[in-house]
């Protein structure tokens, strides 16, 4: 008789698996909670404790780490092998169908205590996950309820798994411990670690969806969450729309952090291909995102529209007017819902809440990665540089337009007045060219408006062309070996500047 040990925190669908493995002749094994619902549902199942010959103990700790249930999943098909199961009395096992305490769900509660994490690291799931997927050339291994069916089906066409099927299982078991493994320790490094990089590291992430194509039509990709939490755009609930492209997640994303800048005024942000195009606050949320869409209405067309807070039936009849990819926002009214409906394509994306941003940052380079902190402003501190003083009028534009120009690729110039962006300068090799984007764009109403670089000037030419734009403050880092030079152009034309020390360059 063919044995499957059963062993899982999700019980979804376990019942009629194990019932159609009943069917087919199989024996169960099994322990805790999984063998309670399994006997509930009159099945027959022997405790792995009647095989071990031992009891759960630890308050359940302890209950499959024992060589009479791992030497039935390590013993290969071998005369040996046999011979060794047969003289200590031990039965081969033949399937494994184990899925793990739920660690992620655990952590993703902002109250959780470390006791409760460390109690849900499961020790004895994994254990025995890798063991039947080593020893794929005889075992099956099942780590989800979405695998049941399949597995169920070939059992019954085939009379038992292909060795491509178990080396299939095998390679997803792996994967997901090793998901599991980076889990915990991501949840840790914060607190065991030194706040140093880690010698070794690892990535683990649950795919979402597969999409359609990547960044283009011919290249393939996948959506992977790592963090659940609320607030995050992998954590987000989709009321409408098409399904998700590549782009639309990499543009949401830039748009719903850059709109978190801001907590406590209504805020919207319009995103288009990473970079905003425009950003507003407002007294209302139905307000600010007029203002972010007077920035620049041509190119928001197609674009993707960020708000800080929810999104009310005001706001929502403006939105329709226009062709959008999508809108992400904390939550939407029930008849902002109804309005948006209207565009059926039209993705809209609540998170439940605002995002916090944790964890490194990382770029994926030929043959490795990058890790870095991520560029999260402290305290902002302004220090004036020139003759000119900031007018107390100025200085909330300043911060703002501080806040927008970190999320604009360098080269970076943010142009901005009264809460809202007026020209924005994106990636351009020199920074008089990220300059005359900015002023093209904002026209004559740049006269009076104040101006963010995410970096130093390093000559006074774009001092000389912000003159002639009418700008009337400037913030950026310093630093630069020519900063005298351009604090002195300031001085010749009267027009304020303020260092931060902190640069924003973002490639």
């Amino acid at each position: 008789m063919n044995v499957a040990l059963i062993s899982v925190s999700d019980k979804t669908g376990v019942v009629p698996f194990a019932q159609g493995l009943v069917e087919l002749g199989w024996g169960l094994l099994s322990t805790g909670g999984t063998a309670k619902a399994l006997k509930a549902a009159g099945l027959p199942v022997r405790d792995v404790s009647d095989v071990t010959q031992f009891p759960e103990i630890l308050d359940g700790r302890v209950k499959t780490l024992h060589p009479s249930v791992h030497a039935g999943l390590l013993a290969m098909d071998t005369p040996e092998h046999r011979q060794t199961l047969k003289d200590l009395s031990i039965d081969p096992i033949d399937l494994v169908v184990v899925n793990l305490y739920p660690f992620d769900k655990t952590v993703a509660n902002p109250e959780v205590t470390l006791a409760e994490a460390i109690e849900n690291i499961d020790i004895g799931g994994p254990t025995m996950i890798r063991a039947a997927a080593k020893n794929h050339g005889r075992v099956g291994v099942v780590v989800s309820p979405d695998q049941y069916d399949a597995v169920l089906a070939e059992l019954k066409d085939a009379g038992g798994l292909s060795l491509t099927t178990r080396q299939r299982l095998a390679l997803r078991a792996f994967e997901h411990t090793a998901r599991y493994d980076a889990a915990v320790s991501h949840f840790l490094a914060p607190r065991f670690g030194d706040g140093d990089f880690p010698p070794e590291a690892s990535v683990g992430g649950q795919r979402l969806m597969t999409l359609r194509y990547g960044e283009n039509p011919h290249q393939k990709a996948a959506f992977y969450r790592t963090d659940a939490s609320p607030g995050t755009l992998a954590g987000a609930h989709q009321h409408q729309g098409k399904a998700l492209s590549y782009n639309n997640i990499v543009d949401a994303d830039a748009a719903w952090v850059l709109v978190n800048e801001i907590q406590n005024v209504p805020a919207v942000a319009i995103i288009k291909h990473t970079n905003p195009c425009g950003m507003a606050l407002g007294d209302t949320i139905h307000e600010a995102y007029l203002r972010a869409l007077e920035a620049d209405p041509v190119s928001a067309f197609g674009g993707i529209v960020a708000a800080n807070q929810t999104v009310t039936a005001e706001m929502a009849q403006e939105m329709v007017k226009i062709f959008l990819e999508a809108v992400i926002a904390p939550a939407f009214e029930e008849d902002a819902l109804a309005i948006l409906a209207q565009k059926k394509n039209l993705r809209v994306l609540a998170t439940g809440g605002p995002v916090t941003l944790s964890g490194p940052w990382l770029e994926t380079v030929s043959g490795g990665f990058l890790l870095q902190s991520r560029d999260i402003d402290a305290e902002l501190t302004l220090e004036t540089v020139t003759k000119a003083k900031v007018p107390e009028a100025l200085m909330n534009d300043l911060r703002f337009a501080w806040k927008v120009v970190k999320h604009v690729k360098s080269n970076a110039i943010v142009v901005a007045k009264d809460g809202q962006t007026l020209g924005v300068g994106a990636g351009q090799m020199n920074r008089v060219g990220s300059c005359e984007l900015a002023f093209a764009q904002g026209g004559a109403a740049c006269r009076g408006a104040v101006l963010a670089s995410d970096a130093f000037f390093p000559f006074a030419d774009s001092i000389e062309r912000a003159h002639e734009a009418g700008i009337v403050a400037i913030v950026q880092p310093g630093g630069s070996i020519r900063d005298e030079e351009v604090i002195a152009a300031c001085d010749q034309y009267g027009i304020a500047m303020v260092f931060t020390g902190t640069r924003h360059f973002k490639h």
